[in-house]
């Protein structure tokens, strides 16, 4: 069922489906810029939880106000959990809606009782990380985006989110999580996947889960196999 909930002065798109319990999943999708396109994720789930999905300002269906750094992102997450009225829920994402995941988890521990960090981002400004992916970048594989790409929303976000993680204290904030978390690796994903095993690492109730031959859209073409590691990790019936 699709919502446009209110966050500040901007209007912004969700759907939340599902299983109608007080389990609850929300899903940030990849970019910034892009319009929402995990409703295949979400299938494999939510038989079991409500799960919600949404477009980020600029994207899709919301608002376009200039407003998209990273603290208004992670604002705007907190409208929708407010909205749904969901004391904690599992947060997770893709791309770079994975790191946005984590970062919410950094902020908000006691809202987050579990993290998905699907084909993620790296969380370092990496110049070896950024070389390997422009120089494999080309030929992928990409889902249908029912909504244009938004430059703009891409160039504020990523430049917002370079500054964020240079944050003295970000990897010491990652080692405290306390929550489970599921990392899970394309083995052929165009993006590096060290940084991804390094912040797995970190956190005591992780697990990492590297998905062979399959790039970074893991379920156009492992579905089964994503939709196992996922349901084993939030005990679901196989």
């Amino acid at each position: 069922m699709e919502n446009y909930i209110r966050s500040e002065n901007a209007k912004i798109w969700t759907d939340i489906s599902g299983a109608k319990n007080d389990r609850h999943v929300v899903l940030c999708n990849g970019g910034p810029g892009c319009c929402d396109y995990l409703l295949p994720v979400s299938q494999m789930i939510d038989d079991g939880y409500n799960v919600i999905r949404f477009e980020q300002r600029g994207c899709g269906r919301s608002d376009k106000d200039g407003r998209y750094d990273i603290m208004t992102a992670l604002s705007d997450l907190e409208a929708i959990r407010n909205y749904y009225g969901v004391d904690s829920w599992i947060v997770g994402g893709h791309s770079w809606g994975a790191a946005l995941s984590l970062l919410y988890a950094i902020l908000h521990p006691e809202r987050t009782s579990s993290l998905l960090f699907i084909a993620g981002l790296s969380v370092q400004n990496n110049k070896e990380w950024y070389a390997e992916f422009i120089a494999n970048r080309g030929g992928e594989v990409l889902p249908d985006f029912l909504y244009p790409f938004n430059e703009e929303v891409n160039k504020a976000g990523n430049a917002s989110f370079r500054k964020y993680i240079q944050s003295p204290g970000l990897y010491r904030d990652i080692s405290k999580l306390p929550m489970p978390a599921l990392f899970m690796c394309a083995k052929k994903d165009i993006r590096p996947n060290w940084q991804t095993e390094q912040i797995s690492a970190l956190i005591e109730k992780s697990k990492l889960v590297c998905i062979a031959q399959a790039a970074h859209y893991i379920w156009l073409t492992h579905y089964d196999e994503m939709r196992l590691e996922l349901r084993k990790f939030l005990r679901l019936p196989l």
